[in-house]
Formats: structure tokens, sequence, C-alpha cells
């Protein structure tokens, strides 16, 4: 069956097939909802049902009003209203699935592999920078990871991807990758990206790969010649874990409007630098949050708590804090009610 979505206080409507999620009927008609996992795991695309009634993977049935409902996992069961944090119209999404061929594999740390992929000849990617696509495994399993290159250079994709104990994907492919090998993948998914509708200075926060999206928004104003002011706070348990830190030192180096501060929570006595957790070092270098977009990319524990302390201490509108957490990628778990 076919059922009407509507929003709450907007003049938004769409249709959704009952084996469809309200997320992905969205985007097909041209709307973005905000969202990073789509396994209902990172809670990004938590929203509202005013009205109606929808089956939610690991949340069971959902009847309106209710609240906390993931819209990537909500499927509808008659016609809804919906209340997302927020929405916004947008040219529809269109993906693509390659076989792109590893080009080269470095090591920058021991626990963090960058791999370069490159697309078969006269194929080329659309994207944001901030985005990430899906690895397509044989098993029809899949892992998102960010894509650490910038939108001009699209002929391929950079990779920064953390070796996780135990992990499908990064202990057991990625292991046996050697140069020449081919993995499928689609792109693009997120909306973790700048917004382009204001010139506030921007705060960057990254914990570990996170670093990745930084690294192609980044490199992306650099490319479009932009001024606007951003600072980036990288955050680790070690110095070596700040796998490509002469990088962000270059950036800050020739571009005015870029600064960076790396964070250490368990520094060596020789460091001199910023310690502790790194939502706190930005706090106290910007106690008045009010002017400000913040976008915070890593472990969902960091990106949970600067969003509630910037929120409720630091005057930070909960509408300019954007976020991409890094969550287990497998397949959902829960089952789907009837």
């Amino acid at each position: 069956m076919i059922y009407q979505i509507s929003v709450t206080g907007e003049d938004i409507a769409f249709e959704c097939t009952e084996d469809e999620t309200v997320l992905d009927a969205a985007e097909r008609a041209g709307f973005a909802i905000p969202y990073s996992c789509r396994k209902g795991v990172c809670s990004s695309c938590e929203g509202g049902i005013t009205s109606g009634e929808a089956a939610v993977r690991g949340q069971g049935t959902c009847v309106g009003p209710a609240e906390g409902v993931f819209l990537c996992q909500a499927r509808p069961r008659s016609d809804l209203e919906i209340d997302p944090k927020s929405i916004k119209k947008v040219e529809p999404v269109s993906r693509k699935t390659f076989e792109a061929k590893v080009r080269k594999i470095g090591h920058p740390a021991s626990d963090v592999s960058v791999i370069s992929l490159r697309f078969p000849i006269g194929n080329r990617s659309v994207f944001q920078a901030g985005q990430y696509l899906s690895v397509l495994m044989p098993d029809g399993d899949s892992r998102n990871y960010s894509m650490a290159n910038p939108p001009h250079q699209n002929d391929g994709i950079e990779l920064h991807i953390r070796h996780v104990p135990g992990g499908k994907f990064s202990q057991t492919v990625l292991a046996n990758l050697e140069k020449g090998a081919v993995l499928s993948v689609e792109l693009p998914f997120g909306n973790f990206t700048l917004n382009e509708d204001t010139d506030k200075p921007a705060i960057l926060i990254a914990t570990g790969t996170g670093f990745a999206p930084i690294k192609s928004i980044v490199e992306h104003q650099i490319k479009q010649g932009g001024s606007r002011p951003i600072h980036l706070y990288w955050g680790a348990n070690t110095e070596a874990d700040l796998y490509l830190r002469s990088l962000p030192d270059k950036w800050a180096e020739k571009h005015e409007w870029f600064t960076f501060t790396p964070v250490l929570s368990d520094p060596p006595d020789t460091w001199n630098g910023r310690t502790g957790f790194v939502h706190k070092a930005v706090q106290s270098d910007h106690p008045d949050m009010s002017s400000l977009e913040v976008y915070a990319c890593g472990a969902p524990m960091m990106i949970d708590a600067a969003k509630k302390d910037f929120c409720a201490a630091s005057k930070l509108d909960k509408a300019a804090f954007y976020s991409d957490a890094f969550v287990p990628s497998g397949e959902p778990t829960g089952d789907m009610p009837a």
C-alpha cells in the first residue's frame, strides 16, 4: 500500500510505501531529514510521529503522538504526520554503485589504514564534502565509511579505516586487502555537510577517524577559495592517534581562516598542548557559542556530551549543531513488527 506522509507545521507531503522507510521516501521525494548511520543506532534521524501508526525496527509499533522515533527505521502502517528535527527541500538523491580498484594502502598509525580507491576509467562520482559511502560485502552486509577526499577529486575515493577488534570488515576483508583488489561501493550518503546558507564561524570537532570527513570539508573550502572561519579540534588518546597531524598543521600555516587545536586525553609528559575531553577544550575557548555552528564527527559519547553541554551551558542553538556519529554499521538488529 501507499501512504501519505505530511510534516507538522510545514506545507510538505510525500508518498511512502509500506515497505519503505520514511527517511528513504523523503529522500526520493527530494527532502532531506538529518541522518547518519541509517541503522537505527546513532539517533540523528530521531523525530516525532504526530499522528498515525508506523512499524519501527528495534522500537516496535509506534502510534502518534510519539517522540524519539527513528525515521530511518519507520515504515508506515497508515497515513502519517511526522515532526522531524528538521527537513528541507533538496535535489533528489542519485546514488551510484562502482566497482572500485584499490590503488594504494597506507598505514599512518598502527590501527588506521588509509585506502585509495580508483573508479573504472571514465567514471566519476558526485558527492558533497562530508558525506560517506557504503562498502557492499559479498554476503549482502555493508560498512559505512566517510570519504576523506574533496568532491573535485571524483575519479576515486580516499577512506580512513580504523581497525576494530573482531570487526567483520576491518579485521577480515581489510586484513587481506591488497593493491589491485576490487571493492563494491555505493555513494553518496549522509548530510554532514557545511551549511552554505551562512558565513558564521564553524567549529569542527573530530575524534579518531572522524577526521576523514573534516579533511574533505576543509580541502573543499581551500579548493573553492573560501574564507569562512574554521577552527578544528581533533581529540585523541595519544599523539600517535593523530594519524595525519601534519596536514592540519599545514592548513593552519597557509590559511588565516583555519585554526587547529589537537587535544589529548592520555598525553605523555612531553606534551605541551591541550589535554582532557575535546569538547571541554572547545567550551573553554568558546564559552558563548550563540554566533557559531558546530560540526562534530566521531565517537557517539563525544557527540552526545558536546551537544548537551554546548546547548545547555554555551548558548549554542540546537539547530546549529551538526553531527555524524561513527557507530557499528552492520545489519540492524531488532525484529520488524507486523
